[in-house]
């Protein structure tokens, strides 16, 4: 609805909109409606959006985006062709370290793009992200999370872990077990083992 140049829409007129949907508990997804936004070939709209971000399941623990909701900066692009998407914004995730169980940050990055072709020939001139007149940013802000994540979630990047004899951090208290403890049910060979020496 504005091209570049113009002032900056507040976020319910750009059709900006959170809807809800109930499984269970309640899921809330920001969409944008492209209906309001008629753009010329060669136009472009920018606005500011606060994106909803849903926690993630990952290796067995749970991480939550903080602030759950992430401002972010929307330009849509007009081509011969088709539209350009562009989505920029910055997540946090919250959850357990992989390795020693405490508080883990992860900070991540997307500058993301998208095209929907005019008059797509195949699936690979579309997005996925627009359903109908609505682009959907929660999905294609948690998509692209998803895929940015490292294999492990750590508090930090040399995080020693948890000692596998006693079980405490070795981050705060480093240290070693200089007696090796013998597997209880090895106990009758060590027995037998000893009598043949």
């Amino acid at each position: 609805m504005s091209p570049i140049g113009a002032s900056r829409r507040s976020v319910t007129a750009a059709g900006y909109r959170d809807s809800r949907e109930r499984i269970g508990t309640v899921i809330v997804v920001t969409s944008f409606s492209l209906r309001q936004v008629k753009l010329r070939p060669g136009e472009q709209y920018r606005d500011e959006v606060d994106v909803e971000l849903m926690a993630f399941e990952f290796g067995g623990q749970r991480y939550v985006p903080v602030p759950e909701q992430v401002p972010a900066e929307l330009e849509i692009t007009r081509a011969n062709t088709g539209t350009v998407f562009v989505l920029r914004f910055t997540a946090r995730l919250y959850g357990p370290c992989y390795r020693c169980l405490g508080d883990a940050v992860l900070e991540i990055r997307n500058d993301l793009r998208e095209y929907q072709a005019e008059s797509p020939d195949d699936e690979q001139m579309t997005t996925p992200y627009v359903i109908g007149s609505n682009l959907e940013l929660s999905t294609w802000a948690r998509d692209a999370v998803a895929l940015a994540l490292p294999d492990k979630i750590l508090c930090r990047p040399d995080c020693a872990g948890l000692c596998g004899e006693c079980g405490k951090n070795l981050n705060d208290e480093p240290h070693t077990h200089e007696e090796v403890r013998v597997d209880p049910r090895w106990a009758a060979l060590e027995e037998l083992r000893g009598r043949q020496s």
